[in-house]
């Protein structure tokens, strides 16, 4: 890599006992770091509060904080075939009293594509519903227990230098019985690549 260059200017001469100067400059250019894939959430937590329940089942709802998946990288730097995802899988809600536990299969998310871009070719995840629900399609009904889809493309180099934002509605169902009390869960987002 040519980092810069030495220019020789016009010759010079000294008789003895004078000196002669010689200007050296060189012309530096700007390192130029590689683009990089990453992800950015707004906020680092989310309340749910009810609303929707029904006499056998409670439901408590939010918004996911909105997920930003930038991209900077030029097509040239995105390796062949390459393709990202975000994924989110959440602990189960634990209750400081010592209540039991409400597993991570109750809460579900339907994520919402906020800006795709203009290719077409970032889509968000399915929806993905709790165990307490009847399946919108098989094997779908498994709650956020397992890295779920939030967000993804099939082809990042068609998408590099893009910036890509989605959220999704949260949503905890529980039976009507559920003990009282306030419960805190982790949900953890992670991109591939």
């Amino acid at each position: 890599m040519t980092v810069g260059s030495v220019a020789l200017g016009t010759p010079v001469s000294a008789e003895p006992g004078q000196d002669a100067d010689v200007e050296v400059t060189v012309d530096i250019e700007e390192v130029r770091e590689p683009g990089v894939l990453a992800m950015s959430v707004a906020a680092d937590s989310v309340a749910l509060s009810e609303d929707g329940s029904t006499l056998l089942v409670r439901q408590f709802v939010g918004t996911l904080p909105t997920v930003t998946v930038t991209d900077t990288r030029t097509a040239d730097e995105v390796p062949a075939g390459s393709a990202w995802a975000v994924l989110g899988s959440a602990t189960d809600f634990v209750a400081a009293g010592g209540q039991a536990p409400i597993g991570a299969g109750h809460l579900g998310w339907r994520p919402k594509l906020l800006d795709g871009g203009d290719t077409g070719l970032v889509a968000e995840g399915e929806e993905v519903v709790t165990v307490v629900d009847e399946p919108t399609q098989p094997g779908n009904n498994v709650g956020l227990v397992d890295q779920e889809l939030l967000v993804s493309t099939f082809d990042s180099g068609a998408v590099a230098g893009g910036e890509f934002t989605v959220n999704a509605e949260l949503f905890l169902r529980t039976p009507a019985d559920v003990a009282a009390g306030e419960y805190a869960s982790t949900l953890t987002l992670s991109l591939f690549e």
